[in-house]
């Protein structure tokens, strides 16, 4: 079973005759232990074309020390990956392969460096006896294993400063910013951690030693053994400035954060469905948006797949949108009208929903559908089907783009708000929802080339699907407080509450299509769409 522990470190460049200074002498710092010199054997794994090392993602297998096995490294921020590890096994462990699946595809990853490392180790240590940090003096010697470069050999002295994994700066805070939560008592311990280092990085450069231009061990082998990885994304095969070049970037952008937030949804990382869906979405509304850019011969096949992809996720982001929402309601229930088991029942609900919804993720990640759709999306990078409006200047092309989406809008939110009270409006409501979305990212996409009209543009427009959102989540919502009411009724439960959250939710449902009127005047302004074409 693989494990995730947050790295932060610093690295720092040396030599045979670098000595430490006095570390004690580092605010906090109490006592300074020596903890003697481990050896330490590791083999780097990557595709033959260096795919990891490209997008800053390492894999090793190493022996040694006290945490031999499998180690797979993500970057969080400059300075900080997330390692994740697996016992030591002679062949990669499934759970590390399957977080890899997004980067390698099919190919196989081989050995490409071996690092041996002899590590003198010291802990600084807090007044307590804390472990603050860990500082390594690393004497390394690489040799490339890969064909082609099989034999190079590079050899270097540098020292790492990490910080401890216990709870030195802010307790469970601490190990819950090592986690990835976002809350403010992790945010300070972050904080901490960060002036830690930075107050011993000021004592190592007193003593003439500055930080280190590599940011890894392996980048630091490839780069002294000749390799130069190339990434996967590469640039716009278009002429700057034009409309090509801007539709481009912007798609290569959707397509990176499919890419990386793959691992990070198999991880079951916070907000990774919902970030990866949009990305989805994003995508495709570029794809139809743009399609006086892009050939949509080429874009609408790929265009269909990424609405397979996004729905898929779509299970698993609706269950936790919806049962967040559930919750929220049940908790501004009055004690007096929450009649029989109202939390157990919701959690019975949510708990089948969510495992299913998992799973569903799961097998579509591992499904060669999703293979097929990102080798399309290679594709179109590396052979753009541009069209003849490609070369035109960006701003004419995107602030036209965005006028005829907002068009659309206006037919799709003009026809529902004709429509009385129910389905058909309920259904008319959405459909404008989804024009909403599209017309927002259209005016996101354009801000680079059309600037300041599209920021305000894209604002107007999200107050506007965000009331249209909250309508629809009021339309679901109720679907699941009927399936509430059933289930509590067949096990002999009142089913009084879940009435109450019934009509507490049409209510709300009538308040927010009372405030489209409004929205709409303010996102359809002449004013505003003037400005789009200046």
């Amino acid at each position: 079973m693989a494990e995730t522990k947050r790295e932060t470190e610093r690295k720092y460049e040396a030599d045979d005759t670098t000595t430490l200074p006095d570390l004690t002498r580092v605010p906090g710092v109490a006592r300074v232990t020596d903890e003697g010199v481990m050896e330490l054997d590791a083999v780097y794994y990557d595709t033959p074309d260096l795919r990891l090392a490209a997008d800053g993602l390492t894999l090793r297998r190493r022996t040694g020390g006290r945490d031999a096995g499998w180690h797979l490294k993500f970057p969080v921020a400059p300075g900080v990956r997330d390692e994740i590890r697996a016992p030591l096994s002679d062949t990669l462990p499934p759970d590390l392969a399957a977080l890899l699946r997004s980067r390698v595809r099919d190919t196989e990853v081989v050995p490409v460096v071996r690092l041996r490392s002899s590590r003198a180790v010291r802990h600084l240590l807090g007044d307590d006896g804390t472990l603050l940090a860990e500082v390594s003096v690393d004497t390394v010697r690489a040799e490339r294993r890969d064909r082609g470069a099989k034999g190079k050999r590079a050899a270097w002295t540098e020292i790492e400063v990490e910080l401890a994994d216990d709870d030195a700066f802010g307790g469970e805070a601490a190990g819950s910013a090592r986690a990835g939560a976002g809350s403010d008592g992790a945010g300070k311990a972050r904080a901490d951690g960060e002036a830690f280092l930075d107050a011993v990085g000021k004592r190592l450069l007193k003593a003439g030693i500055h930080p280190a231009t590599s940011a890894s061990k392996l980048a630091r082998a490839l780069a002294d053994t000749g390799a130069r990885p190339t990434p996967v994304l590469a640039a716009p095969p278009a002429a700057p400035g034009t409309a090509g070049a801007a539709v481009l970037a912007y798609v290569r952008e959707q397509i990176r954060a499919i890419v990386t937030l793959d691992p990070a949804v198999r991880r079951d990382r916070p907000d990774a469905v919902h970030r990866m869906r949009v990305a989805c979405r994003r995508l495709r509304s570029a794809f139809k948006t743009y399609r006086k850019v892009l050939d949509r011969e080429v874009t609408d096949p790929i265009g269909r797949e990424l609405k397979w992809l996004a729905g898929e996720l779509g299970v698993a982001r609706d269950t936790e949108v919806l049962a967040e929402r559930l919750r929220a309601r049940v908790d501004a229930v009055p004690g007096p009208l929450l009649l029989g088991p109202v939390q157990g029942r919701l959690r019975i609900w949510h708990t089948a929903r969510e495992a299913s919804a998992r799973r569903t993720v799961l097998a579509a990640l591992d499904s060669d559908r999703h293979l097929a759709l990102l080798a399309a999306l290679d594709r179109l990078l590396a052979d753009p089907p541009l069209r003849k409006a490609a070369s035109r200047d960006a701003r004419e092309v995107f602030a036209g783009a965005v006028r005829k989406d907002h068009d659309r809008l206006g037919a799709r939110v003009e026809r529902a708000l004709a429509l009385d009270p129910g389905e058909r409006r309920d259904l008319a409501l959405h459909e404008a929802r989804k024009a909403a979305k599209r017309a927002r990212y259209a005016a996101e996409a354009a801000r680079p080339a059309v600037g300041k009209p599209a920021r305000r543009f894209a604002k107007r427009v999200k107050a506007l699907q965000t009331c249209l959102g909250d309508h629809q989540d009021s339309v679901v919502t109720r679907e699941a407080l009927r399936e509430l009411a059933i289930q509590a009724h067949a096990a002999g439960e009142s089913a009084f509450t879940w009435g109450v959250l019934y009509g507490r939710e049409a209510a709300t449902a009538e308040t927010r299509a009372g405030e489209l009127p409004e929205l709409w005047a303010r996102a359809s302004g002449p004013g505003l769409r003037a400005a789009l074409s200046r």
